[in-house]
């Protein structure tokens, strides 16, 4: 592949004359290049040296340069081509394995370099470079003319013979501001009387050739003086000051190659997804200006500005820039890369693509009605157009909009609301989970087909999704052939998560190898080159390097060179995973496959999609180790992540201060952390409709503390209308259970037992196995309420949940279960504490461990008192006074609570 792909017209042509047959060269001739030229021709002299050539002492070295010089033409860490003292210290490195020849060698050949013959002796040289003399063995040394560095210098030669002469006197002066730029001790001999002899020469041509000499363009009679607009600065290199005297400019900007520009944005874009905060918006911007006023044709830049916008949550600003990109370049190519001519391109991909972005922006923002207007309209005109790569991304693009915010009717989104495309006509509408898997199967089907590995990973990953969370009722559910199956299944849930990480296992094929080669990796070993050599550079880059400590495990360990887009979504599915295996209860798989996540893709991931996995192993220590180690982990977190960036982290921080006021007793704090919930799930902004359920469930919990419970009924209620209306039925389940739990607590066992029996109902539709565990467990309870006949029933039913239950459980459920064991047995009147007083006793005392680590007073109190009638009827009288003080200990810091603020501490 061509190092300068894409530059001028030759855009897919690794041959550097067949740049679109416009005669025009690849790239402007710049000093820093003819630079990078003279290093090449030492590691490949003319004239087939043998192995290895001087001054190398092996060729470990040797290879060293070549490494060095490989990533130095592709690394995209900025903009700006480095100036000849950055050169210099970052050849350092190489240099010291030969004394320091390298950089003496280069400063002594710029200085060399005083006239155009000399220029014109030097490129002739290096024509050498790239053929093999005649009767070379194996062993000699030349240069692959296609290879890395055997284009970029035929590139160079072909500049450089376009050029015309007062090209080449242009050249000489950047030269010799170039070499002047850095210490005194690397001046060009004889400058005085060059700069003398340019002036005399340019003040003669100064009339004819104002626009060489005055802009940083070339018209189209002078093709050699710059062939690209986007690899030099539109600036004037030679000014005029007040007095009219003419003057030289002492820092001249050459902007890099086209491809390295395009790679710097791809980073630039990469380090706004992963952390926007980590990135001012206002100096970013600042830098991004510089970079449009130096390339105004470089059309992605203002998309850049679109992204910076978007990730800082300015609407006004990201809209603007938006309509900027499309305007006036931006879809003129599009998003998504076609075997088209690029006169169609014009025609095809320019407004589908900004409808999709624009989407994606309503989406952001919350405004979800907004942003399916515009998918829709993607939609008809992607049809239109015959634009299949377009309509599979609003395909996606859509289904990710319905899964994540929740909509009521979305009538119309699927051509008409009575057709599904096909030959098939129903009668009524389809629900918005009908028109889900419709446009999850249709973008599949179109992904697969387009050989789009991106896209069809993520729609495996939206299908594992979506069979996690819904029952995939038949479309025709009626007729003797109807499915009477009506759950939910786990197999197709891990064949879509399998099949998604075929992404990786793909990659290096035609899909995704073109995108695999962006800079990153050059940019990375060049700083660890240069870290590994000075511990001072190393400790002052470790805040701006793109990757997130890539050398902990190994110094000299590089990122991955599998993109981060391919990572991301390969680590999506391992974060899927766990959230699976929450639903499923199982315990170890959602701490396994979270740590895999935090630990082998952290690199690629986002910082939402991070603090995501962070925030799951949280909640497993705060449900099995107690909160003091939650918060131990939090704070930890909190320093790699802040809160105030991290909705995720916030809401963990929340629930879990949450949890513990309510364990405590502390009911003021609580209300105050449910006022926190209300304001983050406020209809003002557009938010997640589970962050709207979360808020909902914690003031009904909280009103159940405080023993409302009639208010808390009437919340519980309300939200399993919003669940219902939104079809959200594994949210219905924990509902439920909630809704038997206040009507078990206001002594309504009867009114409870329907809503426990249809909580394990849901569960076992969606195989919720450790709720519907939960679920028995209530169950067990109400039973029990309903008096002492009952106690076999609810023992029997507590025995059910056990083995999922002391598996899986945390501490409160595992306490909660050995407490209805105890109390089944002191309730069943054929049962003798004196015959089997361990039966009550160890549940009771393991119980109160769980408890005391979790301060939950209530329940701990619950526990004392039981223990303390079992003491009473074994006649030990010590231990009931013991347990009695306990018991009493507790009422009274829930009667009576002190010091609530130390609850919002941690």
């Amino acid at each position: 592949m061509s190092l300068f792909a894409g530059v001028g017209g030759g855009a897919g042509s690794a041959d550097p004359v067949s740049a679109g047959g416009t005669g025009r060269a690849l790239l402007e001739l710049t000093p820093y290049k003819i630079a990078v030229c003279h290093l090449v021709q030492v590691f490949a002299p003319p004239g087939g040296d043998s192995v290895p050539p001087f001054p190398f002492e092996s060729v470990a070295h040797h290879n060293c340069l070549g490494l060095f010089l490989f990533t130095f033409t592709r690394s995209c860490d900025d903009f700006r081509e480095p100036s000849l003292e950055e050169l210099l210290r970052q050849l350092k490195v190489v240099d010291d394995l030969t004394n320091g020849w390298l950089c003496e060698q280069l400063t002594s050949t710029l200085s060399a370099l005083n006239s155009p013959d000399d220029l014109f002796n030097f490129f002739d040289k290096l024509r050498g470079v790239l053929t093999a003399p005649e009767g070379a063995s194996a062993e000699d040394i030349f240069l692959d003319p296609n290879s890395q560095l055997g284009v970029f210098l035929r590139c160079c030669i072909l500049a450089f013979n376009s050029m015309t002469f007062e090209g080449v006197c242009h050249l000489l002066a950047d030269l010799v501001m170039y070499c002047n730029s850095t210490d005194a001790s690397y001046d060009l001999a004889e400058v005085e009387d060059f700069d003398t002899e340019m002036n005399n020469l340019m003040d003669a041509d100064i009339g004819s050739h104002a626009g060489i000499f005055g802009q940083g363009y070339a018209s189209e009679s002078h093709m050699g003086e710059s062939s690209s607009a986007l690899t030099r600065a539109p600036m004037s290199l030679h000014d005029f000051d007040e007095t009219n005297t003419f003057k030289v400019d002492d820092n001249p900007t050459c902007l890099r190659s086209r491809w390295q520009l395009e790679a710097y944005l791809n980073q630039q874009a990469d380090i706004l997804e992963k952390d926007p905060s980590s990135v001012p918006s206002n100096s970013f911007n600042a830098t991004i200006t510089q970079l449009q006023t130096l390339a105004p044709e470089l059309h992605r830049v203002q998309f850049l500005q679109y992204l910076n916008a978007l990730c800082h949550d300015d609407y006004v600003a990201s809209l603007d820039n938006l309509h900027r990109y499309f305007d006036y370049s931006a879809g003129m190519q599009g998003l998504f890369g076609r075997s088209m001519s690029s006169m169609q391109d014009i025609v095809v991909g320019k407004y589908e693509s900004a409808l999709l972005c624009l989407g994606n922006l309503h989406c952001h923002f919350g405004h979800p009605k907004k942003a399916l207007e515009a998918f829709a309209e993607a939609v008809r005109v992607s049809q239109m157009n015959n634009d299949d790569s377009c309509l599979a991304y609003v395909l996606g693009a859509i289904s990710n909009l319905l899964s994540k915010i929740g909509m009521s009717n979305t009538v119309g989104i699927i051509s008409s609301p009575y057709s599904l495309g096909t030959n098939i006509g129903l009668g009524t509408p389809l629900s918005i989970q009908q028109q889900l898997l419709v446009l999850l199967k249709r973008s599949l089907k179109r992904a697969d087909i387009l050989k789009l590995a991106s896209l069809l990973s993520f729609d495996h990953l939206s299908l594992a999704k979506f069979d996690l969370k819904h029952v995939q009722r038949p479309l025709v559910s009626f007729g003797p052939n109807a499915s009477t199956k009506l759950r939910t299944c786990p197999a197709d849930v891990c064949k879509n998560l399998r099949l998604s990480t075929r992404v990786l296992t793909d990659f290096g094929t035609d899909a995704l190898s073109t995108s695999n080669d962006n800079g990153s990796f050059s940019t990375s070993w060049l700083r660890n080159l240069s870290a590994a050599s000075d511990s001072w550079h190393s400790s002052s880059m470790k805040s701006t390097k793109l990757h997130n400590d890539f050398d902990n495990f190994h110094y000299h360990a590089q990122p991955s060179p599998v993109p981060a887009p391919v990572l991301q979504l390969a680590g999506s599915g391992y974060l899927l995973r766990a959230t699976a295996w929450e639903h499923y209860g199982s315990v170890p798989m959602v701490r396994m496959n979270a740590l895999v996540y935090a630990t082998c893709f952290a690199d690629a991931a986002s910082s939402s999609e991070l603090s995501l996995a962070y925030v799951k192993l949280i909640q497993q220590l705060a449900v099995f180790k107690g909160y003091s180690a939650a918060f131990c982990a939090l704070k930890l977190t909190e320093k790699k992540l802040p809160s105030s960036t991290s909705l995720h982290i916030q809401l963990l921080r929340m629930q879990i201060l949450h949890e513990r006021a309510l364990h405590r007793g502390h009911l003021k704090v609580a209300q105050q952390i449910c006022d926190e919930f209300g304001v983050l799930s406020s209809s003002v902004c557009g938010v997640d409709i589970e962050l709207k359920i979360e808020a909902s469930v914690r003031r009904a919990r909280t009103l159940l503390a405080a023993k409302q419970y009639s208010q808390a009924a009437a919340v519980a209620n309300s939200l399993f209308s919003t669940c219902y209306k939104y079809n959200m039925q594994v949210e219905n389940a924990s509902v439920l259970l909630l809704l038997a739990e206040i009507h078990r607590k206001s002594d309504n066992a009867v009114l409870g037992l329907p809503y426990a029996l249809a909580t394990q109902s849901f569960c076992k539709s969606f195989n919720l196995d450790l709720l519907e565990a939960s679920a028995t467990l209530t169950l067990a309870e109400l039973w029990l309420a309903l008096g002492s006949s009952h106690a076999k029933r609810a023992l029997s039913l507590a025995h059910q949940s056990l083995p999922m239950i002391l598996g899986h459980g945390g501490l409160e459920l595992c306490a909660r279960a050995h407490i209805v064991l105890a109390k089944c047995h002191l309730s069943d009147p054929e049962f003798s504490v004196f015959e089997k007083p361990e039966a009550v006793l160890d549940p009771l005392n393991q119980a109160t461990q769980d408890l005391q680590v979790l301060e939950y007073r209530e329940m701990a109190a619950e526990a004392y008192y039981l223990k303390a009638m079992a003491y009473n009827h074994l006649g030990k009288l010590d231990e009931r006074e013991e347990a009695a003080g306990c018991f009493k200990e507790h009422i009274t810091a829930l009667e009576n609570p002190h010091n609530e603020e130390d609850s919002l501490a941690y």
